[in-house]
C-alpha cells in the first residue's frame, strides 16, 4: 500500500488553489481526471499527495483550514472542483519577509494582499510546524522575487527535513550553492520555476525548435504576456522581475540552435490587467529567414487559465520528490527537473526531458 505524500505549502495563493483542488478532483475522478500529464509516475498517482500544512501572510487565509483559505480573496482562478472538506489542512501565519512588496501593500484589499494581525512564526516554530505534520515535501508558491521568503523556508526545509519543490523563479536546484546544502542534508532539490503544462514557454521553444529543425534562421522574438492575479499585480513591481525575465528568457534560448543577441529577444510578464483574473494572455512572435533570406514570421496568441496549468506540473513534481526519496537521491535532481521547470540544473529538450523523467519514475 502506498503511504501518502504529505506535502506542505509556502503560498496559499491561486496555484496553491489549483493544486488542492487537483488533489480532491483526482481522488474522486481517478483514471477518469481530465488533464493529468502523468496518471501514474512511478506508481504514484495524484491522488496519493495529502496537503498536511499551509504557510501564508494574509489575514483570510491565516489560521484556517485549507479548504477555506484557497478559496479566499485575492485568489481568484477557476474552480474546477469545489468538493474540499477533505482538505482540512491548517494554514500557519508565516513571515512577510520580502514576500508583500511595498507595491502590492498599496493595492485595494480585494486585489493584493492583506497582512494578518496575528504574530508570524518563527523559523524554529515553522519547522516545528513541518515536523507536527510529518510533511516529506514542501512546494513554495510564494509571489516572484520573494528571495529572503523562499530562502527561510528552504533553510526551515532542511531542519525539518523535508525535500523542496521550488515552483518560482528564485533559484535554489539550479543554484550550485543551494544544490549542495540539500545535497549534504540527504534531501532532494527540485526546481526551479515551473514549465506550465501548456503555457507560453513550452509552445514559444517548441516553435522556435522548429525553425531550427526546418532550417529557418531565427533573427528576433518577442512574448509579451498580460494576466489579472496577484502575481501579474505583484510583477508590476519591476525590481522583483529580473528572476523570472532571466527563467523564462534562458527557456527560450537555450532550445534554439543560436543564441540571440540580448536586443534580438524581450520575454516576461508586460501589464496587469484586473478582469482577467487568472487568465494569462501571451503574445509571440518570431521573425526570421528563409532560404536565400527570405524573409518569414509567426505570431501567435495563447490564453489560459494560469493556475491549473502551473499546478499540473506540481503534482508530477511532488511525486518526482517521493520517488528521490526512496532512490535515495539528494542535492538537486536534473532527472526530475528539466521536463517540468523552466530553468532547471540543466536545460534539455523537451522530448529528451519527457524521456529522462520516465526513466528517473521506471515508466520508460
Amino acid at each position: 500500500m502506498i503511504t501518502p505524500i504529505r506535502t506542505a505549502i509556502a503560498g496559499v495563493g491561486n496555484c496553491a488553489s489549483s493544486l488542492v483542488q487537483a488533489v480532491s478532483y483526482c481522488k474522486v475522478k481517478g483514471p477518469d481526471a481530465v488533464g493529468v500529464n502523468f496518471p501514474s509516475l512511478g506508481g504514484l498517482r495524484p491522488e496519493d499527495i495529502e496537503i498536511v500544512a499551509g504557510f501564508d501572510v494574509d489575514r483570510r487565509k491565516v489560521n484556517r483550514p485549507m479548504h477555506e483559505a484557497v478559496m479566499a480573496d485575492p485568489n481568484c482562478t477557476e474552480v474546477f472542483w469545489d468538493q474540499l472538506g477533505d482538505q482540512g489542512a491548517p494554514v500557519h501565519r508565516g513571515p512577510d519577509l520580502d514576500g508583500v512588496s511595498a507595491y502590492m501593500r498599496n493595492q485595494p484589499p480585494e486585489v493584493s494582499f492583506v497582512p494578518s494581525d496575528a504574530p508570524a512564526l518563527t523559523a524554529d516554530e515553522v519547522v516545528a510546524a513541518l515536523r507536527a505534520a510529518e510533511a516529506e515535501v514542501l512546494i513554495i508558491f510564494l509571489p516572484v522575487g520573494s528571495t529572503q521568503a523562499v530562502e527561510f523556508y528552504a533553510n526551515c526545509a532542511l531542519r525539518a527535513g523535508c525535500a523542496v519543490v521550488n515552483g518560482i523563479p528564485v533559484f535554489l536546484a539550479s543554484n550550485p550553492k543551494w544544490a549542495a546544502k540539500f545535497e549534504a542534508a540527504g534531501l532532494p532539490l527540485i526546481g526551479d520555476d515551473f514549465k506550465a503544462q501548456f503555457g507560453a514557454t513550452v509552445v514559444h521553444r517548441t516553435l522556435a525548435h522548429l525553425a531550427d529543425m526546418r532550417g529557418v534562421k531565427i533573427d528576433r522574438t518577442y512574448q509579451l504576456n498580460v494576466g489579472g492575479n496577484t502575481d501579474f499585480m505583484n510583477m508590476m513591481d519591476m525590481d522583483r522581475l529580473a528572476t523570472k525575465r532571466e527563467s523564462k528568457t534562458e527557456a527560450v534560448q537555450t532550445a534554439m540552435v543560436d543564441r540571440l543577441g540580448d536586443g534580438d529577444i524581450r520575454i516576461g510578464p508586460s501589464d496587469y490587467v484586473p478582469w482577467l483574473d487568472d487568465r494569462k494572455v501571451a503574445y509571440v512572435r518570431l521573425e526570421g529567414r528563409l532560404l536565400g533570406g527570405a524573409r518569414t514570421s509567426i505570431e501567435m496568441r495563447l490564453e489560459v487559465e494560469d493556475s491549473p496549468n502551473a499546478a499540473a506540473m506540481a503534482i508530477s513534481a511532488i511525486r518526482c520528490a517521493r520517488i528521490a526519496r526512496e532512490k535515495g537521491l539528494s542535492g538537486a535532481i536534473p532527472e526530475a527537473s528539466a521536463f517540468l521547470f523552466k530553468h532547471p540544473p540543466v536545460q534539455v529538450d523537451d522530448p529528451e526531458a519527457h524521456d529522462m523523467l520516465l526513466n528517473f519514475a521506471g515508466d520508460a
